[in-house]
């Protein structure tokens, strides 16, 4: 028994022994710092590495990308050109693996070194070095690389050639910032969305912003909030940030608070179109809805409500979903404000019965307004004495003036 637990431990021991050899690389770093070598030779030691699927060797990969960044300039041919792009596409794999932070300038260095501007270089390096930085969990370059991705998103004018470049880099631009979970790569993110790349891309950064945003929680209803109130931005594009963050699962006062911005940004663009008009009337429509379900956090809401009321009411065909929602919505708040619209909603309407014009949507508008207010369980004076007037007024129907008394046995018990 004695002897069989004695081999085990060997065996054991054994086994950590090779281990342990099969990780040190000290030989390799050695060789790969020597000043006489060619890429040939840099190209043939990465392999070497790469092919034993070494774990914790950072450094050896940190020693190889400050060999490289040294030497590029000596190979010049095709066949050296070739060694190297494949040199680097194996450094930047491995810093990646190994999560090697420390290597992150280094790193920027390779991607403005391929970077797509030069005319030899395809964009495919480029796309590893960026791709490494997000890996490596290099945050401080986030702001470097959401550069890059706005002046992406700004190229859909360029030469074919240089397009096709651009596609090639620009994933890699979108997963690293979502790696990164920087707030400064929302917007870029957000444009590469609805911009002018092809419709697998544009399915990536819509994809990676929803889980960058899911990740930054609170601090996006002020990015968001500013790309909806930018004047320069269009109503498509306003109301695609709009939906984006409805696509997310932001705390819900966030997004509340986003549908003040966005109500009041329905308003502030001028249609010149029926396009432009409709999405303008949508992203309105959408955010007193988000209003109603998540509650008002800003008394600055209530003047678009009664002005989204107001021209419901007073265009050519009644829009009377609109007036509907807006009703529900100040309902829903049940503040003093809500109330105080309500009521003078009510007010308005009774106005118009004594002097006109009054018609079926006059009456189907007091048919829901009347219990909405009894709804809110109010106790204001205004609100129950113009009801008292309506209960008892002639100008109106026993049906009408039923309303009336029913709202009010509902707030006074009598």
């Amino acid at each position: 028994m004695k002897r069989t637990h004695f081999i085990i431990v060997f065996l054991l021991l054994a086994g950590m022994a090779v281990f342990a050899q099969d990780a040190d690389v000290s030989l390799y770093t050695e060789e790969i710092s020597r000043h006489d070598l060619s890429i040939f030779e840099i190209q043939d030691i990465l392999r070497a590495v790469k092919d034993e699927n070494h774990t914790g060797i950072g450094s050896f990969y940190n020693t190889a990308i400050q060999v490289f960044i040294r030497r590029w300039a000596n190979y010049q041919t095709h066949q050296e050109r070739v060694a190297l792009e494949e040199s680097a596409r194996m450094i930047l794999r491995g810093l990646a693996a190994e999560r090697h932070t420390a290597a992150a300038p280094q790193i920027w260095q390779l991607v403005e070194y391929f970077n797509i501007t030069h005319q030899q270089n395809d964009g495919y390096i480029m796309y590893e070095a960026i791709m490494a930085l997000g890996q490596i969990d290099a945050k401080n370059y986030a702001p470097h690389i959401s550069i890059f991705l706005d002046n992406y998103n700004e190229r859909g004018n360029a030469d074919f050639q240089f397009r096709s470049k651009i596609h090639t880099v620009v994933p890699s631009l979108i997963t690293a910032l979502e790696l990164l979970g920087e707030a400064v790569g929302v917007r870029p993110i957000f444009f590469a969305s609805i911009g002018w790349y092809d419709s697998d891309t544009k399915l990536i950064a819509m994809n990676a912003l929803t889980n960058l945003m899911n990740t930054l929680g609170e601090v996006i209803n002020v990015i968001i909030s500013n790309v909806i109130a930018d004047p320069f931005n269009t109503p498509n594009i306003k109301y695609a940030a709009w939906l984006q963050l409805l696509r997310t699962q932001v705390p819900n006062e966030a997004k509340a608070r986003v549908a003040i911005t966005a109500l009041e940004a329905s308003y502030a663009f001028p249609a010149t179109s029926r396009e432009s008009l409709n999405i303008s009337r949508d992203m309105r429509l959408s955010a007193i809805n988000i209003i109603r379900e998540m509650g008002v956090q800003d008394d600055s809401v209530y003047p678009f409500l009664e002005r989204t009321y107001r021209e419901a009411f007073e265009t050519g065909s009644t829009d009377f979903e609109t007036i509907i929602l807006v009703i529900r919505t100040l309902t829903a708040s049940r503040s003093d404000e809500a109330i105080g619209l309500l009521t003078e909603f009510l007010r308005w309407l009774h106005s118009r019965r004594r002097s006109g014009p009054w018609g079926t949507v006059e009456r189907d508008i007091m048919a829901v307004i009347i219990p909405a207010i009894a709804s809110t369980g109010t106790q204001s004076q205004t609100a129950t004495q113009l009801l008292t007037i309506i209960s008892r007024s002639s100008l109106y129907t026993g049906a009408e003036q039923t309303w009336a008394r029913n709202a009010l046995l509902q707030l006074t018990g009598r």
